[in-house]
C-alpha cells in the first residue's frame, strides 16, 4: 500500500492541492517501510489525482479537499481521508493502526471556487 499526506512543514496540510508536498508512506504488513518527500507539481484542477495515481497511491489523507477533487481520486481507485490535522508521522502511523478518526474537510467549495482560508 502507498499513503499519500499533504504536507506543509511536518504538519498535514489543510488543503491537499496547495500543500508544498506530500509525505509518500511504503507500507506492507502494516510496516512503514520507506518515506519519501514528492514535491507538489502545482495546483491543476483534475492533475493532481492523475498525477499520484501514477506515482501508485492508494489513499491521500489532507486537512480538505473540494466534493469534486474527491471524485476525482475515487474515480483514479484512490481512497481520500479528510479532516485530519498533526504531524504527518504520527498520523501515517495511527492510519496503520486503524486509529486514525476523519473529521469535516476544512476545505469548503460552496461556490465551486478555491478553499475558503487558504488566499
Amino acid at each position: 500500500m502507498r499513503i499519500a499526506i499533504a504536507q506543509d512543514g511536518n504538519q498535514v496540510s489543510g488543503h491537499f492541492g496547495h500543500c508544498e508536498n506530500y509525505a509518500i508512506f511504503d507500507v506492507e504488513d502494516s510496516i512503514i517501510y520507506r518515506r519519501d518527500d514528492l514535491p507538489n507539481p502545482g495546483h491543476e484542477p483534475g492533475r493532481l489525482p492523475v498525477f499520484l495515481a501514477e506515482h501508485g497511491v492508494n489513499q491521500i489523507i489532507a486537512g480538505g479537499m473540494g466534493p469534486r477533487a474527491v471524485e476525482l481520486f475515487r474515480e483514479n481507485g484512490i481512497g481520500v481521508l479528510l479532516g485530519i490535522s498533526g504531524n504527518v508521522d504520527y498520523i501515517a502511523q495511527d492510519y496503520i493502526a486503524g486509529r486514525l478518526v476523519p473529521g469535516e474537510s476544512s476545505c469548503h467549495h460552496e461556490d465551486g471556487g478555491e478553499c475558503s482560508g487558504h488566499h
